[in-house]
């Protein structure tokens, strides 16, 4: 099953022993699985290397050869695919704000960089291990001079899995669940005056598998509940040429969407609304019917007028919505849409207007992207194979319609995480035969 959800409760059910973070049993799904399963947390540090779980992470596929067209369909849109991408050169057209490596992550957990503040201070975190009491910390660092700034100990999170959803000039907001797994889902709120933490739970909202959270512009936290899970199809997925499942054309899923305050626990409100993922901007609310499966249609709300409309994507119609983001005028929809001859995916990031028109669509087997709140830089990473010259981290500019490649390679880590500026970007290259990474932070120029 290339579902995280169903990766999670088989490893609850035969969990494995010692000290190990949530976070390595999601990095050895994503190395093992499709990566088009993943969650709109994507951008979170993964830790120690999770070989006792890797043989229950493929699962059972089923069914019969998938037998499309040889090749991917074109998109009904403007096309770019990844040949198309300009090589970006450093200090011409952006600029290497930081970097920091790790040697070797199969051997042990190490140290991260989970985003870039308001302010410009990166977010850096010192992993839970034996050298750290199985405890994680955090500091505020300056990517100029490298000079930590260590955060007083957060209390009571263990080496539970904690991703970031704000990272404020005035605070920090950091989510994870009560058990690390399912449960009742909570907010670690740093006041970067006082200098303290607090830790919010609230009663009244209902338990989940995973803190699908997002800030909303009246600083409320956005929470999608578990609704509908789209099932496999009797006798399980068909199987694509290259012997994995291809799901798609799989049925979605959908939340129900709930609002809580960040400075009071009764403040809970359920939002009466059905959805699949959900975006904001300064000026408008954008979600979708579905997510992790057939994406229906795009509805946007004006927040200040409460004004609404929605439009047909014309997304291929066998592709999946994995990720979903906006701007006031632009719309980033990443999708898997099949598996071809010679195992030839079809993946895809679908940028539209706010009011549907088609801008572009970047196609390219092993494409993922995202557009993370606040930015205008579309980050699309490519995982073709060690060997693949294919593989790197590409960007297209929404501001200027540039089309680049970062980097060579890609490494198997999920890292990274929300950056302050809307021009920066998190990007992250192998190390060591791949046992490592160095993660960078970046800033497109104009």
């Amino acid at each position: 099953m290339n579902d995280l959800k169903q990766l999670l409760r088989d490893t609850v059910a035969d969990a494995p022993p010692g000290h190990l973070d949530l976070a390595s049993i999601v990095a050895t799904g994503h190395r093992r699985v499709r990566a088009r399963r993943t969650t709109a947390f994507g951008g979170v540090a993964l830790a120690v290397a999770g070989v006792v779980v890797a043989a229950s992470l493929v699962g059972s596929v089923g069914g019969d050869r998938a037998e499309p067209a040889s090749t991917p369909p074109r998109p009904d849109a403007p096309t770019m695919r990844l040949a198309d991408a300009k090589r970006a050169v450093e200090g011409r057209d952006y600029d290497v704000l930081a970097s920091y490596t790790n040697e070797n992550l199969n051997r042990d957990n190490g140290q991260y960089l989970d985003g870039v503040t308001d302010d410009g201070l990166i977010l850096f975190r010192n992993g839970p291990r034996d050298g750290t009491g199985w405890q994680q910390h955090y500091a505020l660092m300056d990517p100029a001079t490298g000079e930590k700034d260590w955060l007083p100990d957060l209390k009571g999170v263990g080496q539970d899995q904690l991703w970031p959803v704000e990272l404020g000039a005035d605070q920090l907001v950091l989510v994870s669940l009560e058990n690390g797994l399912r449960g009742a889902m909570r907010a670690h709120v740093f006041d970067r005056t006082d200098q303290e933490w607090r830790t919010l739970t609230w009663p009244g909202l209902p338990k989940t598998d995973f803190p699908r959270a997002q800030l909303g512009p009246d600083h409320r936290l956005y929470v999608r509940i578990p609704a509908t899970q789209g099932e496999p199809p009797a006798g399980g997925w068909p199987t694509a040429s290259d012997g994995e499942a291809d799901d798609a054309d799989a049925a979605g899923d959908t939340f129900h969407l709930w609002s809580v305050s960040l400075t009071e626990s009764s403040d809970v409100r359920d939002e009466q609304l059905s959805v699949g993922d959900v975006a904001f901007t300064a000026s408008s609310m954008m979600w979708t019917d579905r997510t992790n499966g057939d994406a229906g249609s795009v509805h946007v709300r004006g927040l200040a007028s409460g004004d609404e409309h929605s439009f047909d994507p014309h997304a291929g119609e066998r592709c999946n919505l994995l990720g979903f983001g906006a701007t006031d005028d632009r719309v980033v929809m990443s999708e898997y849409c099949g598996t071809y001859d010679d195992g030839v995916r079809d993946d895809r990031v679908q940028i539209l207007t706010a009011d549907g028109a088609q801008v572009v669509t970047l196609q390219g087997s092993g494409l993922d992207g995202v557009l993370p709140s606040g930015s205008e830089v579309v980050n699309a990473s490519v995982y073709a194979g060690d060997d693949d010259s294919r593989s790197g981290t590409y960007v297209y500019d929404l501001s200027s319609d540039r089309f680049l490649r970062i980097s060579d390679g890609l490494s198997q880590w999920g890292l990274g995480g929300p950056t302050g500026d809307a021009r920066q970007v998190m990007w992250h290259t192998p190390v060591n035969h791949r046992n490592g990474a160095t993660q960078w932070v970046g800033r497109l120029r104009d």
